[in-house]
């Protein structure tokens, strides 16, 4: 009797186990455990196409570990073991337009893909730039509702896409990594993030602080989605971005799920090294591209100023982030995924790592910075 008890109790465990793991974001969240820059394999994704006449950075004809590198160690075995000891897969420095340093980790090479996290905020932003220039927007002062109307009967309807933009909305989310239960998980691992946007509420009144939330970045991409009127999220970039800039390689960027799947602008655009240095020297060249402007230069300075009007914080602007108030900014993910824009010292550094290491990255750039 008792071994027919333990044998329904193991029985009941593993029925409970596999309905986790097959439906529920919390399943998910156990069975994944923790993100991890390989998470493009587990989810269904849309695709963008490399050039087949693509852009490519000129390599420096100068020693292989630059000056500037001695802010990290004094020697280019000690840079290279510092790199590595600290989780990094990839390490490009780009000065002048041509690459400087270019190594690669951890099992990692330049064609391998890594998953963005949170730098794809900054790629959300220079789509609602586009979007804004062609009309399809008509301002970002105009209320989110406007797009997504269903958020009245929340009370979200005085939230702006500036607002959004700003991480001023108000909104109430948590946007803790490890909490399976929280609105991070639901938005990461869950498979309807209309449905789970839907359910969003004010919890202060927008323009009075900030606060740093993916669920903003995703009302973005609602709203995007939206202002699109049947063409995806992806195809907008490739057609905007992807395919005039020349990127060498395929690319993909997440989905909620396969079938009229959303794409997750909150993080998830998964691509090579190289081609996101790309999007931090389309914004270092004011939104031109080799003569063509493909972002308006009006929106990359809005992006890249200093604004503490309205709630909005001095070190995030239009979801890029400032390291210091000297010009400088950057995209940014969790795991210490960075590509790192200096405009005053014409240098982007890209940074993609399995975890942050001990490095402290954005002070290690602009002490890099500091020596070109």
């Amino acid at each position: 009797m008792r071994q027919r008890t333990r044998v329904a109790q193991l029985a009941g465990s593993l029925l409970l186990v596999s309905l986790l793991f097959s439906s529920c974001q919390v399943g998910r969240f156990i069975y994944y455990n923790f993100a991890n820059i390989t998470d493009y394999k587990i989810f269904p994704s849309r695709p963008l196409t490399g050039s087949s006449t693509p852009f490519r950075f000129p390599q420096s004809s100068r020693p292989s570990v630059p000056n500037a590198l001695t802010a990290i160690a004094p020697t280019q075995q000690a840079v290279e073991q510092f790199l590595k000891d600290n989780k990094t897969v990839a390490f490009l420095v780009i000065h002048r337009d041509s690459i400087q340093y270019e190594r690669y980790f951890n099992g990692y090479e330049e064609s391998s893909t890594v998953a963005s996290f949170s730098m794809a905020k900054s790629v959300t932003s220079m789509l609602v730039g586009c979007a804004v220039e062609d009309g399809l927007i008509k301002s970002v002062e105009e209320p989110l509702t406007n797009y997504l109307p269903q958020l009245k009967q929340n009370g979200l309807e005085n939230v702006t896409i500036r607002h959004l933009l700003q991480m001023t909305s108000g909104i109430e989310f948590n946007e803790s990594y490890v909490n399976p239960f929280g609105h991070a998980a639901s938005f990461y691992y869950g498979r309807n993030l209309r449905k789970s946007m839907g359910k969003l509420k004010p919890e202060v009144a927008p323009g009075t602080r900030f606060q740093y939330i993916s669920g903003n970045t995703q009302l973005l991409g609602a709203v995007l989605e939206k202002a699109l009127a049947g063409k995806t999220i992806t195809t907008y970039l490739q057609e905007k971005l992807w395919g005039p800039m020349g990127m060498e390689y395929d690319a993909s960027w997440s989905l909620d799920k396969k079938k009229d799947g959303l794409e997750k602008t909150f993080c998830c655009l998964n691509a090579r090294a190289r081609d996101f240095a790309k999007l931090g020297r389309l914004y270092l060249k004011q939104g031109n591209w080799n003569g063509k402007q493909l972002i308006p230069a009006s929106w990359v300075q809005e992006s890249t100023k200093i604004d503490t009007t309205q709630g909005s914080a001095w070190h995030y602007q239009y979801q890029w982030w400032f390291p210091t108030n000297q010009g400088d900014y950057m995209m940014q993910g969790i795991l210490g995924q960075y590509v790192y824009v200096n405009p005053a010292k014409d240098l982007i550094i890209v940074r993609l790592g399995k975890d942050y290491g001990d490095a402290g990255w954005p002070g290690l750039f602009t002490r890099i910075a500091a020596k070109y």
